[in-house]
């Protein structure tokens, strides 16, 4: 296990504290140290110096793999980066963009890597991998196989804050930028249930489980169920369900056409990225 000391100023980890950890009670230990741990999505929502201006000193910002998408400047708070394995291993290392990415973290501050898997088919990999940079380890194999998806895979941060969640934490575990929403700069991975993901943590917020910063949209429909309470629940999410999977369906058959009508305009997009420097790629 890592030793974990007291930072300056206060009894919070010190730089490089996750170097060796590879169990849930040392984890638990590290984490334990932080009145808030806020979750940072790779997304457009995403306000740095908002979040900076927020939370307090004793805060623990919790980053996830490629971290020039939402940095443009070292990080000058308690940072740790969340790496997690694929077939290949960590895509930062394979990529051999270690350096890139770590860059972006102050050693005073940056405790290190987190490097996990999600199944067994994930590789972890080592600190002389991550270029020498201090990493613990945690196993997450099978975590959300009960209730997730068969055909899809959980996302690092929808995993983490879930397990985060079951270690009942003193502090406030809060998600920040995790909207789930395409944008122009960023793409949402068909590969991950996004809307399983999204219904999951809003229940666990309305549950004070976690926090969402920015706060909660107001259900619309607890207040239609409130305003008309001779209208079964039941019914109520029928009729949901139903004007949904006919809105799905429409916007499905639209999306087919939209398809077949650029074909052409992807093959000659694929074949430029094949000729993209690695450099061009990282965005």
């Amino acid at each position: 296990m890592s030793d974990i000391g007291s930072a300056a100023g206060g009894n919070l980890p010190v730089a490089g504290a996750v170097a060796g950890i590879s169990h849930t009670d040392e984890w638990r230990a590290l984490f334990a140290r932080y009145a808030q741990i806020v979750l940072v999505a790779n997304s457009d929502s995403v306000d740095i110096a908002g979040l900076r201006a927020q939370y307090p000193v004793d805060t623990l910002f919790v980053f996830f793999n490629k971290v020039y998408k939402v940095l443009d400047a070292p990080f000058p708070g308690d940072a740790l980066l969340i790496s997690r394995g694929s077939a290949k291993g960590a895509n930062i290392v394979y990529r051999r963009e270690v350096g890139d990415v770590v860059k972006f973290f102050p050693k005073g501050r940056f405790l290190g890597i987190m490097n996990i898997r999600l199944n067994a088919e994930e590789k972890l990999n080592t600190a002389e991998e991550f270029e020498n940079t201090p990493t613990g380890h945690l196993d997450l194999a099978g975590f959300c196989n009960e209730f997730y998806p068969e055909d899809k895979l959980p996302t690092s941060g929808f995993a983490i804050a879930l397990w985060l969640s079951d270690l009942n934490l003193p502090g406030t575990i809060v998600l920040a930028g995790f909207s789930a929403r395409r944008s122009q700069q960023w793409k949402v991975v068909s590969v991950h249930d996004w809307n399983f993901e999204q219904v999951f943590l809003r229940l666990f917020a309305r549950m004070g489980k976690i926090s969402i910063h920015g706060g909660i949209t107001p259900n619309a429909y607890a207040a239609l169920a409130k305003r008309f309470p001779d209208i079964p629940s039941s019914e109520i999410s029928l009729a949901i369900g139903d004007v949904l999977s006919e809105r799905l369906g429409n916007a499905n058959a639209e999306i087919d056409k939209l398809i077949s009508l650029t074909n052409v305009i992807r093959d000659i997009d694929n074949f430029f990225r094949r000729l993209k420097p690695r450099f061009l790629k990282r965005r």
